[in-house]
Formats: C-alpha cells, structure tokens, sequence
C-alpha cells in the first residue's frame, strides 16, 4: 500500500515517490528543508531533491532507530515520543507556518471522505457490529460541531506509529508527504486514533496525551 520506494545507500536514504498527488514530494521537500533549519536532528536531513512530477526522487539521510509499531512502547519512549510530537509542532516560526498549505487530511477533508464513506451501500454479508458501527460514527459526526479551539501547528500528517523511530534516547520523525499546518488537536488525534496505536501495537493513548 506504499505510494513510494525507499533505497538505503549507507548513511544516505533515495525515496522515489510512486505518485505526486497532492503535492506529496514538494511537501516532503519542504518539510525536511524546514526541520533542517528549525529542528536540526528531528528529522532526515535533505541533501538534494528531483522534483519532477513524474519521477520525484529525494535523497536525505539515513536515521537510526526501531520503529514504535508493532511494539510495546514503554513510558520512556512515550515521554520521548510526546516531546518529539511537542518539538515538530512547535519547530516552524508562525509567519512560515502560515504561509504553508494546510496538512492532506485536514479536519474539513476528513469529515468529507468519512461522510462519502458512509453514504455508500454495504455488501448484504456485512457483519451486523460493522453496519451499527457506521451508524452510530455517522450519527456521531453529524451532532459534532468541530469548532477549532487550538493553536495551528506544524504536522507530519501521518499517525501512523511505523514513522516513529526509537534511538534508545529520543524519538525520530520520517515521512512527510501528507505534511503541511494543521491544528493541534487534531494533530494529536490523528496519533492517537490512528490504527497502529490500537490494533498491533501495546501503545498507551491516555499517557500519551497526558504530556499535552
């Protein structure tokens, strides 16, 4: 289900992006770009970058660690993660940080995907647990106002625990073609609902989010 191919080559790492939608090269570019200046060591640092549309390829540097997922993570990785999470939100200066689009999957993106989700028809073999489910997120976010209370932020855009290395003292950050402004709750959420903190991953959410 990758949209890209990773080629390690030593100390140096050549993602070539499968698909440009959405700008997913520029973004990663420019997240790298940013974090090298404003957060050096959080992440890869760029070394050079063929933006062309159809074959963009970028190559940084190779960061150490042992992915978070598929894990049990241990409250010092969790305190590591949150300050990680705490730095990468905070790294851009806000006048940079307004200028940049907002993240792929934002709040308005999202309840319009969710919503065209629930709108199309379930096979009849559907388990009965699936179908309430539906109903029930669908009456859920219908009552829901979603009025954003938090600060913009910076965000990698993508949850997902896998892009989350342990050094064995801090947390790395990798893969940033969904990245761009977000708000900072839903920045949280997209970690803490995300499918690797629940289903094959020992990741305790309320400690987590303690930190915020």
């Amino acid at each position: 289900m990758s949209g890209h191919g990773i080629e390690e080559r030593g100390n140096l790492v050549v993602k070539r992006f499968r698909g440009c939608d959405q700008g997913k090269h520029e973004r990663e570019w420019r997240a790298l770009t940013l974090l090298a200046e404003y957060a050096p060591g959080l992440a890869p640092s760029p070394v050079r970058a063929d933006l062309d549309d159809t074959s963009a390829t970028i190559l940084m540097s190779r960061v150490d660690g042992m992915p978070l997922r598929g894990s049990r993570v241990r409250p010092e990785q969790i305190t590591a993660l949150a300050s990680t999470v705490t730095k990468l939100q905070d790294a851009i200066p806000s006048r940079l940080l307004a200028q940049l689009p907002a993240v792929t999957w934002d709040q308005t993106y999202a309840v319009e995907e969710i919503r065209t989700w629930c709108a199309q028809p379930l096979p009849e073999s559907t388990a009965h647990a699936v179908v309430r489910a539906r109903k029930e997120g669908s009456r859920w976010l219908d009552r829901s106002t979603f009025a954003v209370s938090t600060a913009p932020v910076f965000c990698n855009g993508d949850g997902n625990l896998a892009n989350y290395l342990w050094d064995g003292s801090r947390v790395h950050v990798v893969d940033f073609e969904y990245s761009g402004r977000n708000d900072r709750t839903m920045a949280l959420a997209e970690i803490a609902e995300h499918v690797s903190s629940w289903v094959d991953t020992d990741f305790d959410v309320s400690y987590f989010l303690g930190h915020f």
